[in-house]
Parts: structure tokens; C-alpha cells; sequence
């Protein structure tokens, strides 16, 4: 049977790879703009190239907000966020100084590096993603494997437990989530090529 994914429309129209990749694997998603929408799917995907503060008003604004939290919280449906969709389930970010869903015990930073020619801001391009514990999302994929990433603010401290990977830029960073029902990924992994789509398929089967 057919997995049915809410993509949560977040109010940024960069939602056709992620749409496409899931299509390609045999999924169903749908791009949810409202709360039945969220309710009636299987498992939820958050998304993100955006800015934060804007973001997390657009949900409250549509309505979809409190739908998420009875979702994820009280219905544990699966979810999976994304870069900018992984930021928002902290409990707020440095960017717009704006509260999030607080599903993870974590604030969003912005990068502090010191080699700023060496290291540029947003972090833009192919990194190694190092695992920290057996994960559903990193089934069939090898440790030190490249994702792709796009981002300017990360996750500060957060409980050993949730991290499943770390990845270094200049400094080590969490670049991937599991927490009960919870998983989340700071790189896209719909533009990660095999080891994205491996991860892709991961979280269907889940």
C-alpha cells in the first residue's frame, strides 16, 4: 500500500523536487494547505528554504499550526523536516528571533566561524555527514557519505540521545535528528543524489 506524505506548504513555492523525489518512490504526496490534509496523511514532511519568523507565522496564519502539534505530538505520526523544516522544531532561532514548535529541546544559532574565507556563509555545497547512532534514515547508507547542503543557522546544544549525525564546518554541527516520531536532516535530501534518495525511501518504509 501506497504511503500518503503531507508536504507542508510553509509559503515558499520550492516544493516541486521534494514533490517529485517522493512521486519517484512511489509515495503519495500532497501538498497540504490545510489541517485536514495533515490529518488525513500517513506522515508529514517539512520543508524549508526560507526564513524562519516568516515562516512560522504562514502556518499559524493558514491554520495548519495547531494541526502540526496534534500531529506530531498526540497522533505521532511521523514527520520528517528539512533544512529550514528542521530549524522550526527547535524551540526558537537567532533568525527573526521567533519561536518555533519546541518539539526538540534546542534554540537555532546562526554560524560563528573565524575563517570566513575559508568557511562561507551560508554553508552552500556537498559535505560528509558523520552518524552518531544506529538510525531508521541511515539504513543501507555508509557513514562519512555527502549530502547537500544550503544553510546559515544550525541547532545549538541538544541531548546526546536525538543526534544521529554530526558534520563538521569548521566546527562540528547536528546535521541529523531521530527522536521517537521526530527525524530531521539539515542538508536537502532531495537534491543528495543516491545517498538522499536512499534516505528518502528510508523514511517511507519507516
Amino acid at each position: 500500500m501506497s504511503i500518503s506524505i503531507a508536504i507542508i506548504n510553509c509559503g515558499w513555492g520550492n516544493l516541486q523536487s521534494i514533490y517529485k523525489k517522493l512521486s519517484e518512490l512511489k509515495a503519495i504526496p500532497v501538498v497540504a494547505i490545510s489541517a485536514d490534509q495533515v490529518k488525513n496523511a500517513d506522515k508529514i514532511l517539512l520543508p524549508g528554504v526560507g526564513h524562519f519568523e516568516t515562516a512560522m507565522r504562514h502556518l499559524k496564519e493558514v491554520g495548519i499550526y495547531d494541526s502540526l502539534n496534534e500531529a506530531v505530538l498526540i497522533q505521532k505520526k511521523q514527520i520528517l523536516g528539512i533544512c529550514l523544516g528542521m530549524e522550526m522544531m527547535a524551540k526558537k532561532s537567532e533568525e527573526g528571533n521567533a519561536t518555533g514548535f519546541g518539539w526538540l529541546d534546542t534554540c537555532v544559532i546562526k554560524f560563528k566561524v573565524k575563517d570566513k574565507v575559508r568557511y562561507k556563509v551560508p554553508h552552500t555545497g556537498w559535505n560528509t555527514v558523520d552518524i552518531c547512532k544506529e538510525s531508521s534514515l541511515f539504513k543501507n547508507i555508509k557513514d562519512h557519505s555527502e549530502f547537500y547542503f544550503l544553510h546559515s543557522y544550525h541547532f545549538d546544544r541538544i541531548g546526546q540521545n536525538d543526534i544521529a549525525a554530526k558534520t563538521e564546518y569548521e566546527y562540528d554541527f547536528v546535521s541529523v535528528v531521530e527522536k521517537e516520531n521526530i527525524f530531521a536532516t539539515q542538508f536537502h535530501p532531495e537534491k543528495s543524489h543516491c545517498a538522499g534518495i536512499e534516505l528518502l525511501k528510508n523514511f517511507i518504509r519507516i
